[in-house]
């Protein structure tokens, strides 16, 4: 039986780290109102379906997305 080795990459380091949070917090944004980031869990077929459907328009997701949620919740 022949053994399988794999490579890791480096470990993060905490100034790519930090980075990566200065640019969550600021990102540019259509809005004055500070971000907060959403986390879900989506069944592959949907997730296929909108990100199909986003390419073809030539929309971002999280645009896509962010609208609906204002549709049905308002922009407050």
């Amino acid at each position: 039986m022949s053994e399988k080795r794999i490579t890791l990459g480096p470990k993060p380091n905490k100034v790519l780290s930090s980075r990566a949070d200065v640019w969550v917090r600021n990102r540019s944004t259509d809005t004055e109102e500070p971000i907060k980031r959403l986390t879900i869990d989506l069944p592959i077929s949907l997730h296929s379906k909108i990100k199909a459907t986003c390419a073809m328009r030539g929309a971002k997701m999280v645009e896509e997305i962010r609208e609906l949620l204002i549709q049905k919740y308002g922009n407050q």
